[in-house]
């Protein structure tokens, strides 16, 4: 036995085929007991103990998600390390208040939860197991209808439904009817039902997916249901039944919710009662029976005795009921409106000091909650402590004991500003008893507590509840919190509806409401009501730190005013205290406004700012360092440095809504740098280094796939062709469909061909064919499909892929292949055509390329013999053979074979072949064209600098 952070994990074969969970050591359970016991068919785990036997268990895709009531985590590791067969992993994580352990199954592996002797119990079956492959049965009989019999006797009548398979029930009352809900779709054959005994009249009715039947049964009359198998027996008359097996409790985790915790629950069904005209539910479940004996009522609901299943009746339209495994959640948007857990407790008895007095709002705090009274702060403590562990004692053995003097020893600590200490208190008082979560003061007082240590999303979080809803108190700590996360119009919002109790906050606390409210104006563009809010804060003789609070919005407000100057002395004068939570916006706010008057050099802010993010870290103030840093490195072409900064503090800070700019700018000066041509100045190899470091910022969609064309490009500019075609390769195979993947397997192609990989070539043509491609584009694909099948020797296989094409590109191929094939009188003629009227112009020296034709087209003419054209080919190009980069090659090109004699003029004619590598000018030809459509050809730019940010707000008051 291994034992958890929170309780322990026993392992232990099943005996046989009957899953017997092995027997803990102990007589006594820790609060979260996992048990663990396998056999040839299955794994199953238990959760068991005070905590564990309230897990629930819920189902999503191919995970299993267990969520337990405590922020203590079971120790899983055997779990971990050696899953259940049928289980690829084990994780866990956090949860508001609660632990989740979350369980990915294999593909085809299946899981069953339930409840049973106390526990929970959770069936693995792995794939190939008889419950993961059994498809399942039809519950209706051959015929599509299923037989109903009744069965009549003195007192009482019997129905008897005779379904094919299992299926789900509802048996409940409704006024002077019986409803029977099943959760499967099919006819009732009512002939041998004739006589229904005290019923009148029976009518049913087909849905989409379930079947409910109405029966007319005066009221008084009992209602009993049976399932045996696949046949539900529902007796009308006799002795009333005692219906057990659905146990109801509320769930205030977040979202007040109800719980009804019903093995083999299997969906909720909506439906309408012809005779009244409204709307309630039925929530079936499978066989054994089991039923609500009581009758529950809130504003939202009201849950009906029933004989099997859950009925449910609301008089609202947004009531949500989820059947998840054996948990049924009905809860509402924003949660239901219920009783306070306290009214159910016993009333404390009367003493002499009672503590500090409930606030009249749940989340209020009262400047004299803090008062230690004559005999001091340390007695005074210790007074209330002893009490609340009295009060703790007697709530072990009685669950209605009552929670006073735990709630008075936590509103002293709130009001003396020991906020874990009053945090640890309200947990235990949680712990011992779930149901106070649905508390407003507990959950107010919590909430305050973990805002005043600076906990956002815990406090957060807190003041959801559902529970808070209209309490004043409780807007005017979410505008708090509002303001402290950047989001400035939620702040407003909130502060205005709680602006009618924030005088009776102690002035500690009205300072900080003041301050953070005169922020939020700020930055919503109110400086009136700034400055006024400014006085209110300055006004409450607020303790020191909450002073240089106010100080740091104002200097924010002389900014905005133009009074820089006055801005900057204030800075630097917050900038001195020794709490590092309001310096370090202060600095902040220094080197900005010395960087805009130019009295600080971009290179002196770089360096404060790196030291400043190592400072105080975790909230906006670091959001605000780190996006000016960023920008400063952009501006100074230190691209690496300002990407780290940005996506680092955009990894840890994701949940801040000032993160969201902060994204922005890495985006951008990600696209700048890719898109716009501002990595450009940076050596290829550099830029490569700097896209794969960074390749996750590449957006999706068109701009993404222009970023790596684009990158491409320079790679194939210094012949990193391997590298290029990675790039591209990439795009083809997984972000590119129809046309686009067209067009980029193209230049994947041509990189392919660079680099002398003919097969690659025609891999990635055949692999990204498309109807309704360009002409243009279908042209040079198969100008390159007939080269790559030119450079593996398939010449006949080429120049039927050319047909009758005349593009320049195929007539380029063409010539290749009947060189290569030495016919030479054909490949001249094409060279020579494809000059055209070059020889007019010869004032212009002949490009590489278009030597390198004279030179093919010379040589051919001489060895096909044509004395003619070659003359003819002389006569027109003998004016450019000064001027000529291989003068000697073009001038014995255009003399002929004939001008030459000796094994002298056959080398030197041979030797003519290599100094007209019309490859060399082919790869220049494709270079030029991948930089024409990539924007290659202009001058490399700087990124924009992010937009300048308001200094930043201190950390917590």
């Amino acid at each position: 036995m291994a034992l958890g952070a929170a309780g322990t994990i026993a392992f232990a074969p099943i005996a046989g085929a009957v899953p017997a969970i092995a027997q803990e050591v102990t007589a006594a359970l820790d609060p979260i007991t996992i048990r663990i016991g396998a056999n040839q068919g299955f794994t199953r785990v238990e959760f068991a103990g005070v905590v564990g036997s309230r897990a629930r268990i819920r189902r999503d895709g191919q995970s299993v998600i267990v969520r337990i009531g405590s922020t203590a985590a079971p120790d899983v590791t055997r779990l971990k390390v050696d899953p259940p067969p049928g289980v690829e992993k084990v994780e866990t994580r956090a949860a508001l208040d609660a632990t989740e352990l979350v369980l990915t199954l294999a593909e085809g592996a299946e899981a069953r939860s339930g409840t049973a002797d106390g526990a929970v119990w959770l069936n693995l079956y792995p794939t190939g197991s008889a419950a993961a492959t059994a498809a399942p049965a039809s519950a209706v009989p051959s015929g599509g209808v299923v037989p109903v019999t009744a069965t009549k006797t003195d007192q009482q009548v019997a129905l008897k439904f005779g379904w094919a398979a299992p299926v789900g029930a509802a048996v409940f009352r409704r006024g002077a009817a019986v409803w029977v809900v099943f959760d499967t779709a099919a006819r009732m054959d009512l002939s041998k039902a004739t006589d229904l005994g005290p019923g009148r009249e029976a009518r049913w009715a087909v849905g989409p997916d379930y079947t409910a039947m109405r029966i007319s049964v005066p009221e008084g009359q009992a209602v009993t249901a049976v399932g045996e198998g696949a046949t539900w027996t529902v007796v009308i008359g006799g002795t009333p039944g005692a219906a057990r097996g659905v146990e109801v409790t509320r769930d205030d985790t977040t979202d007040a919710a109800i719980i009804a915790r019903m093995a083999g629950a299997t969906k909720a069904i909506w439906l309408t009662d012809p005779m009244v005209g409204d709307r309630f539910a039925a929530v079936t479940a499978l066989a054994p029976g089991k039923g609500f004996g009581d009758r529950r009522q809130s504003v939202d609901l009201t849950l009906l005795p029933t004989a099997q299943g859950l009925a449910v009746e609301t008089p609202t339209d947004d009531l949500s009921i989820r059947a998840e495994g054996d948990l049924v959640t009905l809860t509402r948007p924003g949660g239901l409106l219920l009783s306070a857990p306290s009214d159910a407790l016993d009333a404390a008895a009367p003493a002499e000091d009672t503590g500090p007095r409930k606030a009249p709002f749940p989340g209020l705090i009262l400047s004299d909650w803090a008062d230690p009274g004559a005999e001091g702060f340390a007695a005074r403590y210790r007074k209330l402590q002893d009490a609340a562990a009295q009060e703790t004692i007697a709530a072990t053995d009685n669950p209605r004991a009552p929670i006073e003097a735990r709630m008075a020893l936590t509103r002293f600590l709130v009001g003396s500003g020991l906020g874990y200490e009053a945090i640890g208190v309200v947990n235990a008082l949680i712990a011992e008893t779930p149901a106070m979560q649905g508390e407003p003061e507990v959950r107010g007082l919590r909430g305050a507590a973990r805002a005043s240590i600076g906990r956002l999303e815990e406090a957060t979080l807190d003041f959801s509840a559902g529970s808070l809803a209209n309490d004043p108190a409780t807007k005017v700590w979410q505008g708090y919190l509002a303001a402290e996360q950047g989001d400035w119009l939620a702040a407003r919002a909130a502060f205005a509806g709680g602006a009618s109790v924030i005088d009776q906050f102690p002035t500690e606390w009205r300072a900080r409401f003041g301050a953070a409210h005169a922020m939020a104006a700020l930055e919503t563009g109110d400086l009136t009501a700034a400055r006024a809010l400014l006085e209110y804060s300055f006004s409450q003789n607020a303790p020191a730190a909450d002073q240089l609070t106010a100080r740091l919005v104002q200097s924010r407000l002389f900014e905005l005013d133009g009074q820089t100057d006055r801005a900057l002395a204030v800075y630097k004068a917050v900038a001195r205290a020794p709490l590092d939570g309001i310096a370090t916006p202060a600095k902040l706010g220094v080197i900005k406004i010395e960087l805009a008057k130019g009295t600080m050099t971009p290179v002196e802010a770089a360096a404060q700012l790196e030291q400043l993010k190592w400072r105080w870290r975790g909230d906006a103030t670091e959001l605000a360092v780190i996006r000016t840093l960023g920008g400063l490195y952009l501006t100074q072409g230190r691209y690496r440095e300002a990407l780290d900064a940005l996506r680092g503090a955009g990894k840890r800070l994701g949940d801040l809504p000032g993160a969201v700019e902060l994204q922005a700018d890495l985006q951008n000066a990600f696209r700048a740098l890719f898109l716009d041509g501002a990595a450009d100045g940076l050596q290829p190899v550099q830029a490569l280094a700097l896209f794969y470091d960074f390749r996750d910022l590449t957006p999706v969609g068109a701009d993404g796939d222009e970023m790596v064309r684009r990158l491409a490009r320079r790679l194939i500019d210094v012949d990193l062709l391997d590298q290029a075609a990675e790039l591209l390769k990439h795009q083809v195979d997984n972000r590119l469909e129809g046309v686009a993947k067209a067009q980029v397997a193209t230049d994947l192609a041509t990189v392919y061909l660079m680099d002398h990989q003919p097969e690659p070539a025609l891999q990635a043509i055949w692999a990204s064919r498309t109807t309704l491609l360009p002409t243009a584009l279908n042209a040079e694909r198969r100008a390159l499909e007939a080269r790559a099948l030119m450079d593996l020797g398939r010449f006949d296989h080429a120049l039927e892929t050319l047909a009758d094409d005349q593009s320049p590109a195929s007539r380029d191929v063409r010539a290749e292949i009947f060189w290569k094939q030495e016919n030479w009188a054909g490949a001249a003629a094409l060279y020579e055509a494809r000059l055209g009227d070059r020889f007019k112009d010869t004032a212009t020296a002949l490009t590489p390329d278009e030597e390198s034709r004279v030179i093919r087209a010379g040589v051919g003419y001489s060895l096909a013999r044509d004395a003619a054209s070659l003359a003819r080919l002389s006569r027109n190009y003998a004016p450019f053979e000064a001027g000529a980069r291989s003068g000697p090659a073009l001038r014995i090109a255009l003399d002929g074979l004939d001008g030459m004699a000796g094994a002298a003029s056959a080398q030197d004619f041979a030797g003519l072949t290599a100094s007209a590598d019309t490859f060399t000018g082919w790869v220049a030809q494709m270079k030029t064209q991948l930089r024409e459509r990539t924007g290659g050809n202009r001058a490399a730019t700087t990124p924009a600098r992010p937009a300048p940010q308001a200094a930043a707000r201190p950390a917590g008051g």
